[in-house]
């Protein structure tokens, strides 16, 4: 397939690709709106509910297929996928922005997560505790939910669903899915590896549409769980919808993450990692950087350091090999993000770097670095899901560390210090759900528990063994001899 053709959008339902009968859907490049990457019909209503009906029919056999047999399919779409990485890389780099580079790795990351899920069986399986009665033990068993809906962002096409559809799978749950309606294609390649691997029909079903079809997974009656990746404000939504329909939801939302640099840092090293932090991805990752504290004795060192290497930073077509940096995921997202700058510099924040984006089109937006008074603004509460650094400055390090707490949210921190001792204050102080130490705020591993603390997520967190804790519940068996 050449770089120029309009791939044909379809939904996924009981095993069969079908034409949706919704409005159509064209997903353009945004580096080049022009460009249709893909398109098609979108999923109505009624094609939520056969899909929800083919999860439900098919529930009770993928439940009693052996946890072996379920990590098989994973283990082989993982394969195709890797086999894929070089095409749908691109294919993600045009369709969302990110550049080939990080869209391949993207595509790499989501066969790394089903290979890893392949794995499960050999794993932990359920407990065994003591009874206080002769002849007695107390088993603690794991049993799949039944259906799940899975809703998830536009900014990791590939890896969130595979981290949210891998777990859901493997232990034993069938899946209604609906991604972002901005990066459908590279949904559908997620569900063509696992038709192509052979899952049985109905176990995951894929329609693309508008938010209107969440609502209608949320609010549907066969649906016994919700895992949603994105906005707070949507996540807050479907978690007091689910709340009312007594469905338990898993929601990862929103991020205004911090990196700190202490006096004692390695400032080469810290200044690399703060702008992979903030900028890789376009700053389109709910860890991101978006906040950066600095200890007033190296401030104007560190941004002097960071905006010479910015000055090297490119921005453009992220199909072209020697780019940094690409597009934002749509013309409205720049336009909401360069508004958020403006109200910024209104209410007092000083512009110390901006990049070039002349000639480049509507959806880029120049990395930015904003340092900003002390007193309220914007640009230090709001998720603007940009290149845009704020940064302020702190005399200490317990001020470094408040300011790092200074938010509603507590997704993620980066800290760099070479004493061990504030590594510890660190870890007791700063209050989220993922701590780096001397590395950049973005990145997660898939045997460890991902999610955020305060109101950056809901429901027990994602990946590693906190997985099974959402995609699961325990039955406690009380095990007598006659």
């Amino acid at each position: 397939m050449t770089h120029t053709e309009t791939v044909q959008l379809r939904l996924l339902i009981n095993g069969q690709w079908a034409q949706g009968a919704g409005k159509e859907l064209a997903s353009s490049s945004p580096a080049d709106p022009e460009k249709v990457v893909a398109s098609g019909g979108t999923a109505t209503v009624e094609d939520v509910d056969a899909a929800m009906d083919a999860a439900r029919t098919a529930a009770a056999n993928w439940a009693a297929t052996p946890m072996a047999e379920r990590g098989a399919y994973l283990a082989r779409a993982a394969g195709i996928i890797t086999a894929n990485a070089d095409a749908w890389g691109s294919e993600l780099a045009r369709e969302e922005g990110k550049t080939f580079a990080e869209g391949r790795g993207e595509v790499l990351r989501a066969a790394q997560i089903l290979t890893y899920y392949s794995a499960e069986s050999d794993r932990l399986a359920g407990e065994v505790f003591s009874s206080p009665r002769r002849g007695e033990r107390i088993l603690v068993t794991r049993k799949p939910l039944g259906v799940l809906g899975v809703i998830t962002p536009f900014n990791f096409p590939i890896a969130i669903p595979a981290w949210k559809i891998a777990p859901a799978l493997v232990f034993g749950n069938t899946v209604v899915w609906k991604p972002a309606s901005t990066v459908p294609l590279l949904a559908m390649r997620l569900a063509q590896a696992l038709v192509q691997a052979g899952l049985p029909d109905g176990v995951m079903n894929l329609v693309i549409g508008p938010g209107a079809l969440g609502d209608r997974i949320v609010n549907h009656p066969d649906l016994d769980g919700l895992t949603f990746t994105g906005s707070t404000r949507v996540g807050r939504k479907l978690a007091a919808t689910a709340a009312e329909a007594g469905v338990p939801i898993q929601a990862e939302m929103g991020g205004k993450n911090a990196s700190v640099v202490l006096e004692d840092a390695d400032l080469e090293l810290a200044v690399e990692q703060v702008l992979f932090g903030a900028f890789r991805s376009t700053g389109q990752k709910c860890t991101a950087t978006s906040r950066l504290i600095l200890q007033e004795s190296i401030a104007e060192v560190f941004l002097t350091r960071l905006r010479e290497r910015l000055s090297e930073w490119k921005t453009g077509d992220p199909t072209d090999p020697s780019v940094h940096m690409g597009p934002v995921v749509s013309v409205s997202a720049a336009e909401e993000i360069r508004a958020g700058i403006a109200a910024s510099i209104t209410a007092g924040a000083t512009v110390r770097f901006e990049g070039d984006v002349v000639g480049l089109g509507d959806a880029f937006v120049a990395p930015t670095v904003l340092e900003l008074p002390t007193g309220e603004n914007n640009a230090w509460r709001d998720e603007f899901f940009g290149p845009v650094l704020a940064v302020r400055r702190a005399a200490s390090t317990a001020e470094a560390f408040a300011l790092a707490n200074d938010s509603a949210y507590g997704l993620s921190c980066a800290v760099f210090t070479q004493d061990l001792s504030k590594v510890l204050e660190a870890m007791e102080t700063i209050d989220v759900g993922i701590l780096h130490v001397n590395s950049e705020s973005a990145g997660a591993d898939p045997h460890v528990p991902f999610g955020g603390a305060k109101k950056s997520g809901y429901g027990p967190k994602e990946q590693g063994g906190a997985a099974k804790e959402f995609f699961t519940h325990t039955t406690t068996v009380y095990l007598r001899g006659a």
